[in-house]
């Protein structure tokens, strides 16, 4: 009776995976065709205390390839204790001493308005109230933007009927197996995502790379109705978004909207950001996520569990094999595509190890989530 308990979740796990691995491969690559620039971008990037990330943005900024006639940036101070302002201020220094043909004229710093719980959710509105252009597109302030970024999500614009753009990100960091980890964690997690969008089921994106129609946001009344949540300015939206026209919702699978982040300093970090991804999922409005999120747990608690049935003798260690080679081939399939699209195989050299580790902490941040809080950029939520 067990065993078969087991084997349904694996089983109707595998055909999830399927799933996804079949919309993955339905989303084709976005190729740029060298169109005249149209599309007037409000690019936002909240930021606290990141001062030691802001030059390498900025310089990121300085080096995209789009007129400048056609976006502006918003930076949003939210309230940072370090010297990130100032640091905004002496780079675009040094980049008009270097050059007249500078980016800096495009270049706005606000301070965030505090308005509920969601300081996240406050900058980005603060900023919209401002913005000039009706396209805005979000980023984070530790990210690298590629040079043709705001080129190919023009030409997406252009060529598609849109009002969103969920885009693809990209965590990178040296060489350890901690970074592999986190980097193997984050290619499942943009497979699931850009999987989703393939089987017309999404429920994910990132914050990091995310455009939507400033009108459109309007229409769905911003974030209304999940400031009590910090965070979750993407996801929440992106399900506002679908409900308007979910024909309309696209992912932009391409190699030049690709933006760069960093993987967490350490495990505290890395479990802190999860636990804050871990409590949005309670607040979904769509049952299918929640049916994903159940489902996934359920099946990583299968694995975590084959130890003590072998050890109590509850299931056969050639079922106990059977059952996570199978999890282990699927789930290497989708990751495998995710990392050939983002140009990071060599990271699968450590999918192996990964795949003992991973039950265990997910299950445990899935099962701790609920009932304590986390610290994100200084501060302390309560779920």
């Amino acid at each position: 009776m067990l065993f078969i308990a087991c084997f349904i979740i694996v089983i109707i796990y595998i055909i999830l995976v399927a799933w996804l691995n079949h919309g993955f491969n339905t989303i084709e690559v976005f190729k740029l065709q060298d169109l005249k620039p149209k599309t007037k971008f409000s690019v936002i990037i909240p930021f606290r205390n990141e001062a030691e990330n802001l030059p390498s943005i900025l310089k990121s900024i300085q080096n995209l390839n789009y007129p400048n006639s056609h976006f502006e940036i918003i930076f949003v101070d939210d309230d940072s204790v370090d010297d990130s302002v100032e640091v905004i201020s002496k780079v675009l220094d040094t980049f008009r001493q270097k050059s007249r043909n500078t980016r800096t004229d495009s270049i706005t710093v606000i301070k965030n308005k505090r308005t509920s719980n969601s300081p996240k959710k406050d900058a980005i509105t603060s900023a919209i109230k401002i913005a000039k252009h009706d396209w805005i597109l979000t980023t984070d302030a530790d990210c690298i933007l590629p040079k043709y970024w705001l080129d190919c999500y023009d030409e997406f614009i252009q060529t598609n009927d849109t009002i969103a753009i969920a885009g693809p990100v990209r965590f990178a960091g040296q060489s350890s197996f901690f970074n592999r980890f986190q980097i193997i964690d984050a290619l499942s997690l943009q497979g699931v995502t850009i999987g989703s969008f393939g089987i017309k089921k999404p429920f994910m994106c990132n914050g990091a790379n995310f455009a939507y129609s400033k009108n459109t946001f309007h229409q769905v009344k911003g974030f209304y109705g999940n400031t009590n949540m910090a965070s979750g300015d993407d996801v929440f939206l992106l399900q506002k978004l679908i409900k308007v026209n979910p024909e309309k919702v696209h992912f932009l699978k391409s190699e030049n909207a690709i933006v760069t982040t960093k993987v967490s300093e350490n495990l505290k970090s890395y479990v802190q950001q999860r636990i804050r991804w871990a409590s949005k999922s309670s607040h979904y409005n769509s049952w299918f996520p929640k049916c994903i999120g159940l489902l996934v747990l359920l099946t990583n608690l299968v694995m975590v569990c084959l130890i003590p049935f072998y050890l109590f003798s509850l299931l056969a260690l050639k079922t106990i094999i059977l059952l996570f080679l199978i999890k282990f081939s699927i789930d290497l399939l989708l990751v495998f595509k995710a990392s050939r699209f983002y140009r990071q195989e060599p990271v699968l050299l450590s999918y192996e190890f990964v795949s003992l580790i991973y039950p265990f902490l997910t299950s445990y941040i899935a099962i701790i989530s609920p009932f304590i809080s986390y610290k994100w950029k200084g501060r302390v939520f309560k779920k």
